[in-house]
């Protein structure tokens, strides 16, 4: 088994804590303790013994996590440290050599990656911009056939941050249906749309379907690692043997924390944070956009903390990310890191403070070349 190179994360962990502006992040900013505990909760947290946890996450917290889907039993559960580790232990579970997969691009490229080097064959399942970044029925009837094993998606889109309308949805999971196949729907930007909707979750809608989240993206919480799949119980259970085998499970004190978190009301007002973040600071990035008077062309983001512009120049799109992190000590996302030449992902969940002056040092680069 060969692993390859994953490149958006080798290029974020290298640089995302040594710029002195990371643009780079498709979640808000980040949260701390004193943010959503109250003192006589962290007095509690002071007391947690930091021992093992229940591996497959402890009851209180699958509780709370079956109360965000329709008809789950708290056994259909998995606690993964983080969602990575959940698309890990799903495809290593589920994937043999020359099994033949259809991937959603442009995509978060986990999963792409895992896929390869697990030996299977990858056929892209492209979101159109024209169609506001959904995919042609067409091309989904044409790519999905007999030999399709996993059909994976991410919804709320990255790095779009485009939601599948209901036609597509329900071509996409009659599509699984005629050929037998897995659904797999990474749902991690759900809870953190621009409209305050909650995107519906894929669980419920065929027997074949796994969807993964966690606190990283909508949450603020991307330090917890804490993440989580939902599927039927025998597919569970057979996770599990896996799980044993990677981190076994998440820390006490992740467990704890990711309780607090998902009780209904305190999940709420989080939410409510990161909504009121992305739309105050959406218009910054906009405003900025527009200025350049056709150098980008994008469309708004419905949910998550990015945006994917495309943009009016002759330069690879890594060279691009480079040349301004070099110069400016900026860091972007290079959308050839999502199989997709001449965009680049904005990460807008920052403060003001922050974003302008990021945003103001990549003008100072654009300027510098000819379109």
């Amino acid at each position: 088994m060969k692993i390859e190179i994953f490149k958006m994360e080798r290029m974020q962990s290298l640089w995302e804590n040594v710029v002195d502006y990371n643009l780079s992040e498709s979640g808000v900013h980040p949260l701390s303790l004193k943010d959503f505990l109250q003192p006589a909760e962290l007095e509690e947290l002071s007391r947690v013994e930091i021992g093992y946890t229940q591996t497959n996450g402890t009851p209180p917290l699958r509780e709370n996590i079956a109360r965000l889907y329709p008809v789950v039993d708290p056994e259909q559960i998995m606690v993964t440290a983080g969602s990575s580790e959940a698309n890990f232990l799903l495809m290593w579970s589920l994937l043999e050599p020359g099994d033949e997969i259809v991937f959603e691009l442009p995509n978060y490229m986990q999963m792409w990656g895992l896929s390869r080097s697990f030996g299977a064959r990858v056929r892209p399942l492209w979101l159109r911009p024209e169609l506001g970044w959904q995919p042609d029925p067409d091309d989904l009837r044409k790519t999905v056939n007999g030999n399709t094993k996993i059909i994976i998606l991410t919804n709320p889109n990255n790095p779009t941050g485009a939601i599948l309308n209901q036609e597509i949805r329900e071509e996409i999971i009659r599509q699984a249906e005629r050929v037998g196949a897995w659904l797999l729907v990474d749902e991690v930007y759900r809870g953190a749309e621009r409209n305050g909707v909650e995107t519906p979750s894929f669980w419920g809608t065929y027997d074949r379907v796994v969807v993964v989240a966690g606190l990283s993206k909508a949450y603020g919480l991307p330090g917890l690692r804490l993440g989580w799949l939902v599927g039927p119980v025998e597919l569970v259970k057979k996770v599990w043997t896996y799980h044993d085998y990677t981190t076994i499970s998440v820390s006490a004190l992740t467990d704890y924390l990711a309780t607090k978190v998902l009780e209904p009301e305190r999940r709420l007002q989080i939410l409510k944070r990161t909504r009121t973040i992305l739309n105050n600071n959406l218009p910054v990035l906009e405003a900025w956009l527009n200025s350049f008077e056709g150098l980008f062309d994008y469309q708004p983001p419905q949910a998550g903390a990015i945006l994917f512009a495309r943009y009016n120049l002759q330069i690879n799109s890594t060279e691009l990310v480079e040349r301004i992190l070099k110069e400016k000590s900026v860091l972007l996302v290079p959308g050839d890191h999502f199989e997709l030449d001449g965009y680049l992902r904005f990460g807008y969940g920052s403060s003001q403070d922050y974003l302008k002056p990021a945003l103001s040092r990549v003008a100072q680069v654009l300027s510098g070349i000819k379109v």
